[in-house]
């Protein structure tokens, strides 16, 4: 079948698509070529928009009245519905980001309490020589920001390794995006450091004989 070319389109995106910015490749026929049993019209106006809806329905039926006229939506509300499974997606993931988050924030904390529990004799010792207070929060957050590193290190190959798969669910972004990383490792780094520095200071504020005689 020959078709002959009368003028070329702007450039119109017809579907959202993930990951993809590429306009799909379409052909506009004729009405008459091609009649579809169903149609889609759009109404451009200055007004609000849901004040048109019997306006249109007056001019469909002036045009023939046995024509069906249904699901009138403004274009946010047919944006919106398109959308609905990435938002909620991207609900789902920002749920689990921020309870992956508290989690680590909360081991982090565990830890780091922890290793100060059993090192409260040593600590009062390095105390009774003469450590100064930021000699032993230092010595303390060393350990935590080794941990941190390592964790940092194993969560982005991992998110490197999912970056395909969360590819089908982002937008105009990537798995990929170095804004994006650094982001989300200074938001770890932030929140690590400040789980892990409470318990540092808290060991400054003990009495070294106290530290010295705590089995």
């Amino acid at each position: 079948m020959w078709n002959t070319i009368v003028g070329i389109a702007p450039t119109v995106r017809q579907r959202v698509q993930p990951g993809d910015d590429t306009p799909d490749p379409v052909a506009f026929m004729p009405l008459r070529a091609q009649a579809p049993s169903q149609m889609m019209v759009l109404i451009r106006a200055q007004r609000d928009a849901a004040s048109l809806t019997s306006m249109a329905r007056e001019e469909v039926r002036a045009i023939d009245p046995d024509l069906p006229l249904f699901g009138i939506l403004t274009m946010d509300q047919q944006l919106a519905a398109q959308r609905w499974p990435f938002r909620v997606f991207g609900s789902m993931f920002a749920i689990f980001a921020l309870i992956a988050l508290a989690l680590s924030s909360v081991g982090l904390f565990a830890v780091t309490a922890y290793s100060v529990a059993q090192r409260t004799q040593e600590i009062g010792v390095r105390m009774a020589l003469g450590a100064q207070a930021k000699q032993v929060v230092w010595m303390i957050m060393r350990r935590s920001i080794v941990q941190m590193a390592i964790g940092l290190v194993l969560g982005i190959a991992g998110a490197l390794g999912v970056s395909k798969l969360l590819a089908s669910v982002l937008f105009q972004t990537g798995a990929k995006d170095p804004v994006l990383l650094l982001g989300i490792v200074s938001l770890l780094i932030v929140v690590s450091l400040s789980a892990c520095l409470w318990p540092a200071r808290r060991v400054t504020r003990l009495d070294p004989v106290n530290a010295l005689r705590n089995d």
